[in-house]
């Protein structure tokens, strides 16, 4: 830093001191050296800034006015989808009676991109999902590039009044013979199955099936003990996860737009879906009846056999387990917190992306000390959050399976 204040002072000149380049001629020497000027050149720095702000400027509410557009009929052209929507918004009263709110279609094999002509429009178009077309039911919905705050929005049959129409399952992808049509096993699945977008390379498989887990679990999303995520696949910028049922696939659509290592996930429906739309909320409304005690966590997330173990949720975040120093401060918090309810044999905090991370797991001397604890930390307040606790499996606990 002495250095550096040192340099300063030497570029600055002291009064009636004339600076100039060598060579450069001053017409004023009892006054400032004047800078020259060369036109076209002097402001060229400043220009290519605001081009490249412009330009990402542009890129991005390009992205706002952007929807995706799901399971769309194979052979839909471009032409026809945009004249159907267009059409829509105008019966629906969502854009002006003689308006054209969407100026670009892209269609690819069983999905399309639309570009609407306004952000405004675009919030207003997310209505259309749901909507029927050529048999099938559209899937509306922002890119998952898209990284903009959540719209509240109803679906077409809410927006209407119309009622779902019945989609024969069979006849999709329908082959000869006994076994033709989509399989029981596979709508089963794809029931069970929901994208995630946004996710960022630091988000692995391991992380999001935990991370997203624990937070059903934490809220009562959860229809049984456990983590009801039973698989995930990451690819790129977006994931799949798989649950364990139907009821938790639906459920877990209220983790839409939760805030994960700086981003926003959204999660939704796979475009190959085509039930009935949902209806359902998103993290910030979930959370905010879950801390109203609105919404209470279910028998899913406690256990009705008392062991010696107990299992805490919503203390901590993935942040803080990211800092060794922080990470060892707070083994030794809890120690001395938790150890005030009975003989505490052990704890176990899972690191960050590892099975059971942002739990922690106290072993307690016999099951009347961790009935103790239970009832000591359960609903209270940890940096706004809501503490649950439960008893939590001494097999799985020996074997460490945290997740």
């Amino acid at each position: 830093m002495a250095q550096h204040r040192e340099r300063e002072r030497d570029m600055v000149p002291n009064a009636g001191m004339q600076v100039a380049s060598p060579g450069y001629y001053n017409p004023n020497p009892g006054g400032r050296v004047p800078v020259p000027s060369f036109p076209g050149l002097g402001s060229a720095s400043g220009a290519l800034s605001g081009v490249i702000m412009g330009a990402q400027h542009a890129a991005q509410q390009k992205i706002n006015r952007e929807l995706f557009v799901g399971n769309t009929p194979q052979g839909t052209s471009e032409m026809l989808l945009l004249q159907f929507l267009n059409g829509a918004m105008r019966r629906a009263n969502l854009c002006g009676p003689t308006e054209t709110p969407i100026l670009n279609c892209r269609v690819n094999t069983k999905f399309a991109f639309i570009e609407l002509s306004a952000a405004e429009l675009a919030n207003k178009a997310l209505n259309l999902n749901g909507i029927p077309f050529l048999g099938a039911i559209l899937k509306v919905s922002r890119p998952s590039k898209y990284a903009g705050p959540h719209v509240p929005s109803q679906t077409w049959q809410q927006l209407t009044g119309q009622s779902v129409p019945v989609i024969n399952n069979n006849d999709i992808g329908g082959g000869g013979g006994g076994g033709g049509g989509t399989g029981g096993g596979d709508r089963d699945k794809i029931n069970r199955e929901l994208f995630v977008g946004n996710t960022t390379p630091a988000m692995t498989e391991a992380f999001l099936t935990d991370f997203l887990g624990n937070a059903m679990e934490q809220v009562g999303l959860n229809t049984k003990p456990g983590n009801p995520i039973a698989a995930c696949r990451v690819s790129g910028k977006f994931a799949f996860i798989e649950l364990r049922s139907p009821q938790e696939a639906a459920n877990a659509l209220n983790l839409n737009n939760i805030p994960c290592m700086g981003a926003y996930l959204r999660i939704g429906r796979p475009s190959k879906w085509s039930g009935t739309p949902d209806t359902h909320g998103n993290w910030e409304d979930i959370l905010a009846k879950y801390m109203s005690g609105e919404l209470q966590v279910g028998a899913a997330a406690s256990s009705s056999v008392t062991t010696r173990v107990v299992e805490l949720h919503n203390m901590l975040t993935s942040e803080d387990l990211e800092d060794e120093n922080e990470y060892n401060e707070i083994m030794e918090d809890t120690r001395a917190e938790c150890g005030q309810f009975g003989t505490l044999k052990s704890i176990v905090i899972p690191k960050a992306n590892e099975p059971g991370a942002t739990k922690i797991f106290l072993e307690y001397e016999s099951p009347d000390d961790a009935a103790k604890a239970i009832q000591n930390l359960a609903g209270r307040t940890f940096d706004g959050r809501k503490v649950a606790a439960a008893y939590f499996d001494e097999g799985k606990f020996a074997s460490k399976q945290f997740a």
